[in-house]
């Protein structure tokens, strides 16, 4: 007996297998590239590693998740959970090719969605001042970073190809900061006025913006999504100034979204969790103690697995299987 977490992450679809006494066996990545020619395929990768008729529950993470607002069986989900795949940042198809496997096995499985004006768990001040706060992987983030910090009142930092701050309160969500307005990720980026006076102009489109407006922009690279972060890291190890620029700008933004959401907070914060693949970071430097040189030790800072979204994922999966009936304030609804 298993349960398995996916994360729909930017770069690639990763997945975490837990045994039937929650212990982590096994964690792996797909290449959404390879996804997407039919070279990998995910559910021969499942295979691989356990019996499938052994998976009792597994969960899914895809996209914004922002056309439902409470934990369901796959099949009771239109749509694939999603209002429109436009503008969602760039699209490459890997993910896309990954549900349609999973959609058509005799898995069962259950979706998360996102955090999006549609919550029913949110403060209603966030849903009214944005949109869309976070996508579905940023909630298995934050129930993984609950289980390992035991915290009540905390703010996850999600670093990576983009930068998501979760606010969780009373250990709900009560609300986030998306990639689009906020801070700085690799690849992702808030749109500031050059950006939108490009949008105005037909020089580039939204989506285009937002696909280069995080430390690539002030560093200069252009390349393949899977390729940024190593390239910046690179240049960065080469003491390019563009690249130090870049990171050091990451990382104020990063410190500037936490504070915001600390304000906000009605309890004192029992700390700040720090995951992604730079949030986790140690080498070329290390993220933790760079940001806490904004914060002066005022937080306690707790570093999580860079695959929290995967674990998170197959630890909803386990609970719920074993009778939890809510995620972090989101309702779980099995019924047929």
């Amino acid at each position: 007996m298993v349960f398995i977490g996916m994360d729909h992450g930017t770069t690639g679809i990763s997945f975490c297998i837990m045994s039937e006494n929650g212990d982590i066996v096994d964690i792996f990545k797909i290449d959404r590239e390879d996804s997407k020619s039919g070279k990998v395929s995910a559910v021969e990768e499942l295979s691989k590693r356990t019996d499938l008729n052994s998976i009792k529950l597994m969960t899914v993470t895809y996209a914004m998740g922002d056309g439902f607002n409470k934990i369901l069986p796959l099949e009771k989900i239109e749509n694939r959970g999603i209002l429109s795949i436009d503008g969602a940042g760039r699209v490459t198809g890997g993910g896309t090719s990954v549900f349609s496997e999973l959609e058509n096995s005799e898995i069962p499985i259950i979706m998360v969605p996102g955090l999006h004006k549609n919550s029913t768990s949110l403060d209603k001040l966030f849903n009214a001042a944005y949109s869309h706060q976070a996508s579905p992987e940023k909630v298995c983030i934050s129930y993984n970073a609950l289980l390992e910090t035991n915290w009540e009142n905390f703010i996850v930092a999600d670093i990576s190809s983009n930068s998501v701050n979760i606010l969780i309160e009373n250990s709900k969500i009560k609300g986030a900061v998306d990639a689009c307005l906020g801070a700085m990720g690799i690849v992702h980026g808030p749109l500031d006025l050059e950006m939108i006076r490009d949008i105005d102009e037909g020089k580039s489109t939204a989506n285009e913006c937002f696909s280069h407006a995080g430390a690539v922009k002030i560093a200069g690279i252009n390349t393949k999504v899977a390729n940024m972060k190593d390239q910046l890291l690179e240049n960065f190890e080469n003491n390019d100034e563009k690249a130090k620029l870049a990171i050091d700008t990451l990382i104020m933004t990063v410190a500037m979204e936490i504070a915001g959401l600390e304000i906000v907070c009605r309890n004192e914060i029992d700390g700040i969790v720090l995951t992604g693949s730079i949030g986790s970071m140690t080498h070329p430097f290390n993220f933790k103690d760079e940001i806490n040189k904004y914060f002066k030790d005022k937080f306690e800072l707790k570093v999580i697995s860079k695959e929290s979204g995967a674990v998170g994922a197959a630890q909803i999966a386990y609970d719920i299987y074993n009778g939890k009936d809510n995620i972090l304030g989101i309702e779980v609804d099995l019924k047929e």
